[in-house]
C-alpha cells in the first residue's frame, strides 16, 4: 500500500466519524422545511467538528488527486 492510500483511508474514516457526530439537520424533514431553526450559528465544539470535517474532506480529495497524478 502506498503512503497516499494510508492518508486516504485515515481521512475517510475520520471524516465518517465526524459526520456521524454532527447533530444539526439530521432529519430528512428538516431539509425539506419540516421544522427546525432557520438561522443557525455554529458555536463551540459544533463549529470545531464542522471545520475539522471540512479539513478531512480536503485532505481526502487531495490524496485522491495526488494518488492519480503520482501513480
Amino acid at each position: 500500500m502506498n503512503f497516499w492510500n494510508y492518508i486516504m483511508v485515515g481521512s475517510v474514516v475520520l471524516m465518517t466519524i465526524l459526520i456521524l457526530i454532527q447533530v444539526r439537520g439530521a432529519s430528512l424533514g428538516a431539509g425539506m422545511g419540516g421544522g427546525g431553526e432557520v438561522n443557525t450559528v455554529r458555536r463551540g465544539a459544533d463549529k470545531s467538528i464542522f471545520n475539522l470535517t471540512i479539513v478531512c474532506a480536503l485532505v481526502f480529495g487531495l490524496s485522491i488527486i495526488l494518488e492519480i497524478i503520482l501513480a
